[in-house]
């Protein structure tokens, strides 16, 4: 995978978090993982299609889930994870790649759609995605530790 494909994407996590709420979006770290992934708590799965097809999954544990809803929805306590943080998270998730449609477009990318956001909830899950290899990129949002896994790969 072309690791210059997850810039649009870094680019709008960081422009569209702090226009929701959170104040710190930092980028922690960076690898190349192959295309299963384990995860325990939340993942929101979109997948693009188009000029580039394949998925992003952002992904945290229940308790960060629940702290970034919380926060989404300006400070209203969140106990459970119940169907409005699953609303929000999944929103954030469909705001974030949406924005990344528009920011491909900006370096002549054009023509992606994505789908709307599935949310994968699970302990000791395991989640495919259609590519060989993944990009994984840990961010720290506000204290909330965040993983966005992008497998994308130019259509033919």
């Amino acid at each position: 995978m072309d690791i210059n494909l997850i810039n649009p994407l870094i680019l709008s996590f960081t422009e569209v978090l702090p226009q929701i709420g959170f104040q710190s979006v930092e980028r922690r770290g960076l690898s190349l993982i192959g295309s299963t992934l384990d995860y325990d708590g939340v993942l929101v799965n979109i997948s693009l299609v188009g000029a580039l097809k394949g998925a992003v999954l952002i992904g945290m544990s229940l308790d960060s889930a629940k702290q970034f809803a919380s926060k989404m929805m300006m400070g209203m306590p969140v106990t459970d994870f119940d169907s409005l943080a699953q609303s929000a998270i999944s929103e954030m998730g469909n705001m974030v790649c949406a924005n990344t449609c528009t920011q491909f477009s900006k370096v002549g990318i054009n023509g992606l759609d994505i789908s709307p956001p599935v949310l994968l909830i699970g302990h000791n899950g395991q989640a495919t995605l259609p590519v060989p290899q993944t990009i994984a990129v840990q961010f720290d949002v506000d204290g909330i530790p965040i993983d966005i896994y992008v497998g994308l790969i130019e259509s033919k």
